[in-house]
């Protein structure tokens, strides 16, 4: 289990000279990856889940729009790579056991995905507490939530009213026990 865990901190190293010389998206699109996630570029209906396949071409011609992270190992030391990201409008986190309070404040405080992001999905985060959820409140354009399976919710109606208040055109949907 130790040997995964560093390995996994190893894949989710932030390359900043990466970024600089291939662009943002094709840095992250590297990252996302080669941690297990998938992501669907502007204008396309296929979801690219091969690091090999990676589309190849002009500097900048493919941008990330979803990004679908189920079983994958981002962690929030590889967020930086969000940082570029400018279009992206729907995020999926499901089973990533290294998403955390954390990992969903530095995605609401990510200028870019503040503008952009209208979706957002959260399943099967065990280390997803109220906490997390109410740090999502600066994502001003999200139009959806979903969260699903997340035990560390303790006060859901609580969390989902002060989230719709901060966000009144947020539309909240819960599947919590």
């Amino acid at each position: 289990r130790p040997f995964w865990g560093w390995l996994n901190a190893v894949f989710n190293k932030v390359d900043y000279e990466r970024i600089q010389a291939v662009g943002p998206d094709r840095a992250a699109s590297e990252w996302l990856l080669r941690c297990g996630a998938l992501v669907r570029y502007q204008g396309y209906e296929k979801w690219q889940q091969d690091y090999n396949g990676l589309p190849t071409g002009p500097l900048g011609k493919y941008k990330i729009e979803a990004i679908n992270a189920t079983d994958s190992c981002i962690m929030y030391r590889g967020f930086d790579y969000l940082d570029g990201l400018e279009h992206v409008t729907e995020i999926k986190l499901q089973k990533c056991i290294y998403i955390q309070d954390e990992c969903l404040q530095r995605l609401s405080e990510t200028k870019n995905l503040q503008k952009s992001l209208l979706r957002l999905q959260i399943i099967s985060c065990g280390n997803v507490t109220d906490k997390g959820i109410v740090a999502l409140h600066k994502l001003r354009n999200l139009e959806y939530l979903y969260l699903s399976d997340l035990p560390g919710i303790r006060e859901k109606e609580t969390t989902a009213q002060v989230l719709q208040q901060a966000l009144p055109n947020l539309e909240v949907e819960l599947d919590l026990e």
